[in-house]
């Protein structure tokens, strides 16, 4: 039997009846945009994290356009971030009309390395976007120190992050906003795409609101100029149906990865590290090997599927070449980029698919001699 790297059909298996009930009330209902459903969903959403506020948006970067935006983020200022993200986190920054301006990461972490920051910091400097990485967050206290002392904005990119926490606090609702996508695959994901903006700030608020919405107040009475990014009535309601289950979907992929962990222990690849001060979700586990692409296509022989996020770092992706950062500009993201590989995790993985895996992994570095061994650190 193969290992798919996902299965979003089991998922829906198991909430069928509460899922397609939602939706039928939707349309029963016949109101699609801007309803109860988004409402009720915002509102829930926000008690979860442990916000004042939550707006719905049509997508994880539209989220975080928007919450730039509203941070004062405007054409000609510079947000800084990490090369080792999504493309879609600097299409959101290039949206606002800013430019990124990347630091290294953490080794252990994969995420911002607060060290690397002030170098970074310029007249035109805006905002701080730290990535919360296949599921843990950034080490927030020294990047807010930071933003504190230099008058700048912090926007949480914490789209693979729901859940997560640093020192008991929900990813979010640590900097001034917090994004969040719900695209299939998230920890807590839709059937198309949404998003969603936290924040404990009311003006950071109300403007995304007026954003989202052409930027009216009420209807045909335009307040500031604004877009077309809200989350739909259908998304909304199966997004509500799910949310209960959330902690629950990451307490299980918290033990996959736990397994995953003791059974890989010796065997050639780094594991994730989880941070002393948070929670990690594992949205991916994400492991290490000097000899990646071999060790993917002996799991795919076995049957296994695994992938890469993400092989190109965006310094170095032909679209930002204009940037005029090559090779050597950042060597922990770079040197990451070449070795890490991305193994199957999922509530509905069974306990045995990830000894199957594992085993897998441990086989590749046995008929491997050891090679490709990456040290941490």
């Amino acid at each position: 039997m193969n290992i798919p790297f996902g299965n979003l059909a089991l998922q829906y298996d198991g909430l069928r009846e509460q899922i397609d009930r939602a939706v039928a009330g939707v349309l029963d209902r016949g109101w699609f945009i801007l309803g109860e459903s988004v409402a009720n969903f915002e509102e829930a959403f926000a008690a979860y994290c442990g916000a004042k506020s939550a707006i719905g948006v049509g997508s994880g970067t539209a989220a975080l356009h928007l919450a730039l935006a509203a941070c004062g983020v405007r054409p000609g200022d510079e947000v800084i971030t990490v090369p080792n993200t999504a493309v879609p986190t600097i299409c959101a920054i290039y949206m606002a009309g800013a430019k990124p301006v990347f630091v290294d990461v953490d080794e252990q972490t994969y995420c911002m390395d607060p060290d690397k920051l002030e170098p970074a910091i310029t007249p035109r400097t805006k905002a701080i976007l730290p990535v919360h990485l296949y599921g843990q967050m950034a080490d927030m206290d020294p990047i807010l120190r930071i933003a504190r002392e230099h008058g700048l904005k912090v926007v949480e990119d914490a789209c693979q992050a729901h859940g997560s926490e640093y020192k008991g606090r929900k990813a979010g609702t640590i900097g001034d906003a917090g994004c969040f996508s719900f695209y299939p695959s998230k920890n807590l994901g839709a059937y198309g795409d949404g998003g969603m903006v936290v924040t404990n700030d009311e003006e950071v608020a109300e403007t995304v609101w007026l954003l989202r919405n052409y930027g009216q107040r009420k209807r045909y009475y335009h307040s500031i100029k604004g877009f077309n990014s809200r989350l739909d009535e259908l998304q909304a309601a199966i997004l509500g149906v799910k949310l209960p289950m959330l902690d629950d979907w990451n307490d299980d992929r918290r033990c996959r990865a736990s397994l995953y962990t003791e059974l890989l222990a010796g065997s050639g690849v780094v594991v994730p590290a989880e941070a002393t001060y948070g929670k990690h979700v594992y949205h991916l586990y994400v492991v290490r090997s000097g000899r990646r692409d071999a060790l993917r296509e002996h799991l795919t022989s076995r049957g296994i599927q695994a992938q890469i996020h993400y092989p190109v770092p965006v310094h170095l992706q032909e679209a930002y070449g204009d940037l005029g950062l090559g090779r050597g500009a950042f060597p922990v993201v770079e040197s990451c980029a070449e070795q890490i590989v991305s193994l199957p995790i999922y509530p509905e993985l069974s306990l045995q698919q990830v000894e199957r895996v594992a085993e897998a992994v441990r086989s590749f570095s046995e008929t491997s001699g050891g090679e490709g061994v990456v040290a941490a650190g």
